[in-house]
């Protein structure tokens, strides 16, 4: 990308959305061009063309997406799956039909079986049963990355996929229901900090093993995706690290200074038994997350005094 290039960065508002329009910024690209859901619904095919005729960006991030934690993606199924089929489906053609340089499609880790061999390579894709509870999100997942390599195969599109492991960071969204694991633990723990509560209680049993990596360093690995890979094949963009759901807690509970028990409900979902991303092809390119865990997390907990207190 040159620093003047037309830049569409899709879903802007979210977390990784806001992370790479931080990060192109922070690098030198001037000309961002966004869109808030109400100003351009991505699930309508006609206004979706339109912007793209009107405003013919060069470049486009895919980081739209309707995302939720485990009881969100169990709960709204047709909407997880169809929101998100709506959204890469239209914003992949009309970049097909416009003549868009390059885009980097946005995917989750959770497009792999649940019971892969770990960690996880790109290649273990569709050789197993999907965790159920997310399957819908899998699914319409897996069909962007299907769409970028079926757009590249007929068309030649120089259309690429990304997988992220979990994040966190500023912009998450802190619903105690609709959450994903550190925005709810933060958000849990602060509140039995702020209540006095002599203890606080988590789902599931805190075995499962879980990767995260820090927002702002998610954004900078897609910058240098779209700066330096070409290929057809979609890849892992983790930090090789992982800790289990018990552990992570007891990091929160620390950097949110709660000095109450913590206690684990089993009869909750765990979710996937271990997920962790094999980011080694990244890594042979040159690119490595630079954030901690803890300096990750004391920043993410900032974020959430600022945002929510």
């Amino acid at each position: 990308m040159e620093y003047g290039s037309k830049i569409y960065v899709a879903g802007h508002r979210g977390m990784v959305g806001s992370g790479i329009v931080r990060s192109l910024q922070m690098q030198g690209y001037v000309n961002i061009v966004t869109r808030t859901s109400s100003e351009l619904d991505l699930r309508n095919q006609a206004a979706v063309d339109d912007f793209f005729a009107t405003e013919k960006p060069e470049y486009v991030f895919l980081a739209a997406a309707k995302v939720g934690g485990i009881m969100a993606n169990n709960t709204y199924r047709a909407d997880f799956l169809y929101d998100n089929l709506a959204i890469e489906a239209n914003v992949i053609h009309s970049s097909y039909v416009h003549g868009v340089d390059k885009l980097l499609f946005l995917g989750s880790s959770c497009i792999y079986p649940k019971l892969a061999p770990q960690p996880l390579k790109e290649e273990y894709l569709l050789t197993g049963l999907l965790e159920p509870t997310n399957e819908p999100y899998a699914i319409a997942k897996i069909a962007g990355i299907k769409l970028c390599e079926a757009y590249r195969d007929q068309y030649g599109c120089n259309f690429i996929a990304a997988m992220p492991t979990n994040m966190y960071g500023q912009g998450d969204n802190y619903h105690l229901q609709n959450s994903h694991v550190i925005p709810a633990l933060l958000r849990k723990f602060h509140e039995a900090k702020v209540s006095g509560s002599a203890f606080t209680e988590i789902w599931g049993t805190g075995t499962p093993l879980r990767e995260f990596m820090y927002v702002d360093d998610l954004a900078d690995a897609c910058v240098y995706l779209m700066n330096n890979y070409n290929e057809k094949e979609f890849i892992n963009v983790g930090t090789g690290e992982e800790v289990t759901i018990k552990e992570l807690a007891h990091v929160v509970q620390q950097v949110v200074d709660f000095e109450g028990e913590t206690k684990f409900d089993a009869t909750k979902p765990d979710g996937t038994p271990r997920k962790l991303m094999d980011s080694a092809k990244l890594h042979s390119l040159g690119w490595k997350h630079k954030t901690s865990l803890q300096e990750g997390l004391k920043k993410a907990y900032q974020f959430f005094m600022a945002e929510n207190v």
